[in-house]
């Protein structure tokens, strides 16, 4: 009975791992990949509890419901018609899975030669960019996230959200598509940086992948989410 018992299990197990309608997707680099601005702990923590549970929640919270057959981005669009489960668990599972991406341990990637344009035709410098979305970091109280956007009328912005929001959410107070966001929360940094954030801040720009945010900037200005 034990061996039938334990056989049954795994094969639930199995299959909720399979029809789970989102999924956690592989780090994309080792856990110290990115030492010297992030720490191979915090990247381990971050990423197999902090970043899996938020996955598993929103399964969780899901199930048994009509958001089992949407689109992550569709169910942020209409996240003001949802329960706080489900927005602060779909916006954690979106958010961590583009943070995820905009990081490397490949040195000097820039941003494209269209991207630079529009960041200086915004921003006035490529400098005053990063000190724009510095500071919304800095000033975010509490958790949240800072972030670059493509608006809906094609133009670049910096802004920043409360704990699990993004500008997808219908209730964003600046609405558009991320290219780059940028986790504040004391668990993506206070390991190596403590109660400094804008320490932490400062040395992200070394890790920064402009090769995935390039790829999300032409997708935005043709509407797409990626």
């Amino acid at each position: 009975m034990k061996l039938f018992g334990a056989a049954t299990l795994g094969f639930v197990l199995v299959a909720q791992l399979v029809s789970a309608q989102f999924k956690q997707a592989p780090l994309p680099y080792a856990y110290n990949a990115l030492e010297g601005s992030i720490d191979a702990q915090t990247m381990e923590i971050h990423y197999s509890k902090h970043g899996a549970a938020y996955v598993a929640n929103l399964n969780k919270a899901i199930t048994g419901t009509p958001l089992e057959k949407e689109s992550l981005v569709k169910i942020l669009s209409g996240i003001s018609k949802q329960t706080p489960a489900i927005r602060n668990n779909a916006g954690g599972h979106y958010n961590h899975e583009l943070f995820w991406t905009i990081l490397t341990p490949e040195k000097n990637t820039q941003p494209s030669e269209k991207l630079a344009k529009a960041i200086n035709q915004s921003f006035g410098s490529f400098d005053a960019f990063k000190e724009k979305m510095s500071k919304a970091g800095a000033d975010r109280f509490g958790s949240g996230w800072a972030w670059l956007i493509v608006t809906p009328d094609k133009k670049l912005a910096v802004t920043s959200t409360a704990n699990q929001d993004n500008p997808l959410m219908d209730i964003a107070e600046v609405k558009g598509i991320p290219v780059l966001g940028i986790d504040v929360w004391e668990h993506a940094y206070y390991l190596k940086y403590q109660n400094k954030r804008a320490d932490y801040l400062s040395a992200i720009w070394n890790v920064i992948n402009w090769k995935e945010i390039n790829k999300r900037y032409e997708a935005a200005l043709s509407g797409k989410t990626e």
